[in-house]
């Protein structure tokens, strides 16, 4: 996507856009010069690859589904648990990963600050769960 500076609005696509170098899917929504907004979406009983981002920050709001969030920052290293309502951050250089624990799709809105600059941003890492 573009950095437009203009006002705009859309609609969540039905079919994902992309498949994210951790495995789950991505719905772009807009991007704006400072930020920009996808659909995240892991299917029931999976996992994600680990991995950590090299210059963005991300925000993430759970819409839909159960799951948990793994980040590592350095040595201290924590479990959260995922539902409607609940955002998180992952800091630049956090390893994280994610599962889904629930019977349906996992869907997370997630805000990427700055707007992603591409598949060299992620690197895998070792992860929490097995895959």
């Amino acid at each position: 996507m573009n950095n437009p500076t203009h006002a705009q609005t859309t609609q969540t696509p039905e079919k994902m856009d992309v498949r994210a170098p951790d495995g789950s899917e991505i719905r772009l929504l807009l991007d704006m010069n400072r930020g920009g907004v996808c659909h995240c979406t892991l299917q029931p009983h999976t996992a994600s690859i680990a991995g950590v981002h090299k210059s963005v920050e991300e925000i993430w709001y759970c819409i839909e589904g159960q799951g948990q969030v793994w980040r590592k920052e350095g040595e201290n290293a924590s479990v959260v648990d995922l539902s409607p309502g609940v955002c998180l951050t992952i800091p630049t250089h956090t390893h994280f990963q994610f599962r889904n624990t629930g019977a349906g799709p996992l869907c997370i809105v997630i805000a990427t600050m700055p707007p992603w600059p591409g598949l060299q941003e992620w690197v895998e890492v070792e992860g929490h769960w097995e895959r």
